[in-house]
């Protein structure tokens, strides 16, 4: 295959036929280089990462159930290293092209699989997402991403990095492709039910600022129109910083537990960004830690509360379109500390989440999220969809 965006890891070529006569059949699919694919390397965007010495033995999966269901795998796609970013950029494989902002991030860690969706390259992809990494490619890309409720889908082949926030996400261009991809993979049929109430989060949208109001307002206002009754309310009382600096504490500590003793047998190159933040993870004190463990378990009682069922709750994808390539890392941590504050609530609490294109500024995508209840994930698509149909 030819790739004309940078989306697929070097040197790697795959093709995988799908079962013949699935509900997928037809359709493509690549995934991220966090899944296993038997007879090739897992790399995880470290040369130095251990996958990279002999290939997987079989298929991670998700990647099975896709070919199962029909689709046919020709590729597997670049990530941020280790999973350890949120901007797309690796400095060992390069930064795949968002075809929506060709001098603009395609977002992280997802990056790739985000990227061959986006420039046409496969229908579906699978990506990881721990603290946004399905979410802020799709909406920088202008695609639909899916996090799936916390849980739900079986990770065995899907390298992790913290495993009480780790998901399998995928994207896809459109509403009906996302919903084929997530029958399949969900084990659920994508039922036309539509919720009966609305709530719009108003402090993230407050966080968001102006700008990203003005440009959701008519998504929102396609929403309200297929759903009975529209509230507003703050989503985080404590503050979306309060949280976002709760997912900090545990994400990272996290993975600093998954990846030490690789980094502490093998010494392996890293960006300084990836290094720096691992080393400050390993520090985390126990205190920090313990208090982060209460404020999940209130985030997750106060989502709880905001949605009981039949209920979806809408909020910016993301605080800004993508970000230029190649800032300085002075200009992409106060970015980073910003996405998080709108992202936090996944890896916290694990309810699921749908992000969906459809607005832009200055011709930039910007995706508008719903959210829903432990395993509403099937009413999110079939919400995703149905907006989509109403174009």
């Amino acid at each position: 295959m030819r790739d004309t965006v940078g989306a697929l890891v070097p040197g790697t070529s795959v093709h995988i036929d799908g079962e013949a006569g699935g509900p997928l059949s037809g359709l493509t699919f690549m995934a991220k280089d966090l899944f296993d694919v038997a007879g090739h390397p897992t790399g995880g965007g470290n040369p130095d990462w251990p996958g990279n010495q002999r290939p997987a033995e079989r298929h991670a999966w998700a990647v099975q159930i896709l070919l199962d269901g029909g689709a046919s795998l020709v590729g597997k796609t670049i990530t941020d290293e280790v999973s350890l970013g949120i901007l797309g950029e690796n400095v060992f494989y390069g930064t795949p092209v968002n075809s929506a902002a060709p001098d603009r991030v395609p977002g992280g860690s997802s990056s790739g699989s985000a990227a061959a969706v986006a420039a046409g390259m496969c229908d579906i992809a699978l990506g990881t997402d721990t603290g946004g990494s399905v979410r802020v490619p799709a909406s920088f890309c202008g695609l639909y991403g899916i996090r799936p409720t916390q849980g739900r889908l079986d990770l065995t082949g899907m390298m992790s990095q913290a495993p009480s926030s780790d998901t399998t996400g995928w994207f896809a261009r459109d509403g009906a492709t996302l919903a084929k991809a997530s029958t399949v993979l969900l084990d659920e049929v994508i039922a036309d039910e539509m919720p009966a109430h609305l709530i719009v989060a108003v402090d993230a949208f407050g966080f968001a600022g102006r700008k990203i109001r003005t440009a959701l307002r008519p998504m929102i206002e396609r929403l309200s129109e297929r759903i009975g009754t529209v509230d507003e309310e703050v989503m985080a009382p404590p503050g979306l910083s309060t949280w976002a600096k709760a997912q900090r504490t545990l994400q990272p500590y996290e993975g600093w537990l998954t990846f030490k003793d690789w980094l502490d047998t093998a010494n392996p190159a890293m960006a300084y960004s990836v290094a720096r933040g691992l080393a400050a993870a390993a520090t985390l004190p126990q205190a920090e830690r313990e208090w982060a463990q209460m404020m999940r378990q209130e985030a997750r009682a106060r989502l709880d509360y905001l949605l009981p069922p039949n209920t979806v709750l809408c909020l910016p994808t993301t605080p800004f379109p993508a970000p230029l390539k190649g800032l300085p890392i002075s200009q992409t941590d106060p970015l980073r500390l910003q996405i998080a504050c709108l992202c936090s609530h996944g890896g916290l609490t694990g309810v699921p989440q749908v992000s969906i294109p459809g607005a832009k500024i200055d011709g930039l995508p910007i995706g508008l999220s719903i959210i829903g209840r432990w395993d509403t994930d099937g009413q999110l698509v079939a919400l995703a969809k149905a907006m989509e149909e109403a174009l």
